[in-house]
């Protein structure tokens, strides 16, 4: 497996490792060569890993491309949410207590590179951050009040290590980079408490309140006993044993520090993390579609560099796309040029990248409910009156803001139109996916990979009624059982 060292500028890297090429971000994000290399594995040593930075994109496009990266986008969320940071840190706090109580200040700053320290007494301690973590380079600072306390976690650049940290730095990064494997976490699943997320200020909630009042009808049948959670209540989720994410999904909301905590106290979870971090991503999705040769429309990848050639690909009117757009939120379409790039210097403002698509006008999607590979349900969702998406949020009259769905049986889907949602949903792993595909000119195209897929009463179940709610849960029970 070939290994790479990703960097925003190679020629300021001074740490020299023995065969391993250093590259620059922009190279391996932009460069073909990097999109159809097979087996990689990629240690992203970006400067700056924030959301939709370079450093972002790096990990992310890695994990699209099949690469194995180091961090993945799920440490570098993991950093981001201070929260999630603290409850994890409180698995060890015993270790922290110990290790740091003979220092005689109030405060304590850990420097952490490629899991060790430069003082050979904090090998544990920034091994356990490390293996939680996964950063090469963190920087972790504690204060003392009644005991010692986590107060920042963050990654930190080459530039910000102390001179007289160098030697030490270079030798722990030979003795990392010549190992043949790198600890993460494992998964432990346990028994029948189900906790149902549900955010009652949602804007757009993938179920209604009947939907989930019949998901806890029939799981009380099943045995599993039902409480809906809010937002407010992440500290009472270990109290259960699996989590069924019920409010919409961003990378940057309650629902992935949910999963996240689900994931790492061993519940069963619908979503896992990996489907929110992958299908809240336009940018992940349309590199791991096209690695996989499944048709879509015309899609680019847009940044500052290639904006002005795009159209001669796609062509007007252009639909763009904000990486986490989720029900039509953040989706645009550029019916002139003057209107193309208005939108996206905007959008650009926002993400280094953005996502550019071909428009193809249909009457209705296809949407195939996909739960761990097996399809479901499938509905066709008819485009909101007068309206070119299913969404339309603009509308004046309510009842007008999405079109009309019609529920059929699986077996009235045309085979190409379902072994395409099977084929995409393999792609995102095991898990709940609503697989958006339109048929053009006899064509099928995926347009979208939804990881938390609306159920709502009346709709996905009008035609096989209680056996939409009884596969979910049973494959809840699956995870459980496992």
């Amino acid at each position: 497996m070939q290994k790479y060292i990703v960097v925003n500028q190679p020629e300021k890297w001074t740490v020299a490792i023995d065969h391993i090429s250093v590259i620059s971000s922009q190279d391996y994000l932009t460069n073909p060569k990097f999109s159809r290399l097979k087996k990689a594995r990629i240690f992203n040593l970006c400067k700056d890993y924030s959301y939709q930075s370079k450093g972002y994109y790096v990990s992310l496009l890695a994990e699209a491309r099949g690469h194995l990266a180091i961090p993945t986008v799920k440490n570098i969320v993991d950093l981001k949410t201070l929260k999630l940071v603290r409850i994890v840190s409180g698995e060890f706090d015993d270790v922290i207590q110990h290790h740091l109580k003979n220092i005689k200040s109030q405060e304590f700053t850990l420097s952490i590179y490629f899991g060790q320290n430069v003082a050979q007494k904090y090998k544990e301690l920034s091994a356990l951050f490390y293996r939680h973590f996964q950063m090469p380079f963190l920087r972790v600072k504690f204060n003392h009040t009644t005991k010692w306390n986590i107060q920042s976690i963050r990654a930190i650049s080459e530039n910000e290590i102390p001179e007289e940290h160098k030697e030490s730095v270079r030798i722990f990064a030979n003795q990392y980079f010549s190992k043949k494997r790198y600890d993460t976490p494992k998964l432990v699943k346990t028994d029948f408490d189900l906790a149902i997320l549900v955010n009652p200020k949602d804007p757009a909630p993938p179920s209604n309140a009947k939907a989930l009042k019949r998901f806890t009808e029939i799981a009380e049948k099943m045995n599993i006993y039902v409480e809906i959670l809010e937002p407010k209540d992440l500290s009472r989720l270990s109290s259960f044993d699996a989590l069924f994410i019920r409010q919409s999904t961003e990378v940057n909301n309650e629902a992935y520090a949910f999963a996240r905590k689900a994931q790492k106290e061993g519940l069963a979870i619908i979503d896992y993390p990996d489907a929110i971090l992958k299908c809240c991503n336009k940018v992940y999705m349309a590199e791991a579609l096209e690695n996989a040769n499944i048709d879509t429309p015309k899609t680019c990848i847009v940044y500052k560099e290639n904006r002005d050639t795009i159209l001669e690909i796609t062509g007007l009117p252009c639909v763009l796309k904000a990486p986490d757009s989720t029900f039509s939120f953040g989706v645009k379409k550029a019916k002139t040029v003057d209107e193309y790039n208005t939108l996206v210097t905007e959008m650009l403002k926002e993400s280094d990248l953005i996502i550019a698509q071909e428009f193809c006008p249909s009457d209705y999607d296809w949407r195939i409910g996909i739960i761990d590979d097996k399809p479901f349900y499938a509905c066709k969702y008819y485009m909101a009156k007068g309206h070119w998406q299913i969404y339309n949020w603009k509308a004046k009259n309510k009842n007008d803001q999405d079109g009309n769905a019609d529920c059929l049986p699986i077996e009235e889907v045309p085979k190409k139109v379902l072994n395409m949602a099977i084929k995409s949903a393999k792609l995102m792993g095991k898990g709940l996916y609503g697989i958006d595909i339109k048929v053009v000119n006899n064509k099928p195209m995926v347009i979208e990979i939804n990881d938390n897929p609306n159920i709502d009463f009346g709709v996905e179940d009008a035609y096989y009624g209680d056996a939409v709610y009884i596969e979910i849960l049973s494959a809840l029970k699956k995870r459980l059982d496992s």
